[in-house]
């Protein structure tokens, strides 16, 4: 199990784009249609079953949002940043 990080641990590595709400860290990727969007979805579906790290994700026409939080350990780990980061390569790759 992970260990939960302080404030300041999610401060400072928090990946850019990415926010704090509450128990959660939370990005909205853009897309020029909605087809890319369920694209990105997929494969960001992808890298969480290898993670075995599952986050919320909404697709929206031309927008999707991502949500990671780590429900066994009641808020904010490093898996859910490791996450953040493989979402953002799969977003840029």
């Amino acid at each position: 199990m992970a260990d939960l990080l302080s404030d300041d641990e999610i401060d400072a590595q928090l990946p850019d784009g990415w926010e704090r709400e509450d128990d959660e860290i939370v990005r909205t990727y853009e897309f020029d249609d909605y087809l890319q969007g369920v694209s990105f979805a997929q494969d960001v579906g992808e890298v969480a079953e290898e993670q075995f790290h599952h986050p919320e994700i909404r697709i929206r026409y031309e927008e999707v949002e991502v949500r990671l939080t780590s429900h066994e350990e009641g808020g904010i780990t490093d898996a859910d940043i490791e996450m953040a980061e493989l979402c953002d390569e799969a977003y840029g790759g």
